[in-house]
């Protein structure tokens, strides 16, 4: 016979704790996505960027004996602000303090994506940074324009992209567990997302944050990785419920399958962690917040999985069948937890 271990933590017992502190994260999401829809300059509940606004692009070949000098990004953020408040330029230059720079090639390339610009306007700002910038090649001038059209059309597939993934894990669990844990794997999905958003959202308000469409690959990246940490506590949870031992109810099955998948969750997550832990520090600009979004995915949906989506099980009384003797045999029910 199987004999329950000794815990020093249930889960169950600290499900209330669980739940007002997704709870709180999911607040605080909406509190961001109002607030960045009432905000003039916004007008959404995400900061866009030019991928789905469309904007001009700007690139720039530095010319370099050897190794090209090491640029100081906040100059060029400050040179491009002061071109936007100068009074001394006929064609009005609209707000660059958004723009994004980037470098490339041992800063031997630097990116520029900016709001919309004219042929004028544009090469305003061409000679207004080459005091920063230095010399410029002979022929290393790009200007593109990212039409709004391309960014509306890049704005509904990421979201129909979200939509069928969603759908396709909804039919993938529903047939291999049953609805119920597809509701369940669903919502701590949509926890996971809301929250990943809702740190964005907050970070375009205060720091200009915006998101692209690397943005939405991490959104796709995240529900993956949710749904299968789900699917394996919900696995565990099946198998040892099946066993039907008399000292298992259905809140010790939980907690015995939580604790039976902790540390597998805990070394996966880990794991994945590392490599974007690389991107964030060694990575560059071009992949920075891309990491940043992945990294806050893996540590909300390694907590969704194995804290939040249990705990909301063990309210579904019915989705565990064990005889009557079980039921008298173990006195552990919610009102004593």
């Amino acid at each position: 016979m199987i004999k329950q271990s000794n815990k020093k933590f249930s889960l169950i017992r600290q499900k209330t704790a669980v739940w007002f502190i997704s709870g709180l994260a999911i607040i605080l999401s909406f509190m961001g996505f109002t607030f960045s829809w009432l905000n003039p300059t916004i007008r959404s509940p995400l900061l866009p960027g030019l991928d789905f606004t469309g904007g001009t692009q700007i690139r720039m070949e530095r010319s370099c004996v050897d190794n090209c000098s090491i640029l100081d990004p906040t100059e060029i953020s400050k040179a491009l602000t002061d071109l936007s408040n100068s009074t001394e330029i006929n064609n009005q230059i609209p707000d660059l303090s958004r723009s994004r720079i980037q470098f490339l090639d041992g800063y031997q390339s630097v990116s520029l994506r900016m709001p919309f610009l004219s042929a004028s306007q544009a090469q305003n700002v061409i000679e207004y940074l080459k005091p920063v910038l230095g010399s410029i090649e002979s022929g290393g001038l790009s200007v593109q324009t990212i039409g709004p059209t391309l960014g509306v059309q890049l704005l509904k597939s990421s979201l129909l992209s979200l939509l069928f993934a969603f759908t396709g894990i909804a039919i993938y669990i529903s047939i291999r567990f049953d609805r119920r844990y597809a509701f369940l794997a669903l919502l701590a999905l949509a926890h996971d997302v809301i929250i990943v958003c809702g740190v964005f959202s907050w970070l375009g308000l205060l720091y200009h944050i915006e998101v692209d469409s690397l943005f939405a690959v991490a959104l796709l990246t995240i529900a993956g990785y949710s749904v299968n940490d789900t699917v394996v506590v919900f696995d565990r949870i099946r198998e040892i419920n099946s066993i039907k031992v008399s000292e298992y109810n259905y809140l010790n099955v939980i907690d015995q399958a939580v604790s039976a998948t902790l540390t597998r969750t805990l070394y996966t997550s880990s794991t994945t962690l590392l490599p974007l832990l690389a991107l964030i520090f060694f990575g560059g600009s071009t992949l920075y917040w891309f990491a940043i979004a992945l990294s806050l995915g893996v540590i909300v949906g390694s907590w969704s999985s194995i804290a939040l989506a249990p705990t909301i099980l063990s309210r579904f009384k019915s989705s565990y069948s064990y005889n009557e003797s079980t039921k008298k045999t173990d006195d552990f029910n919610e009102e004593n937890l």
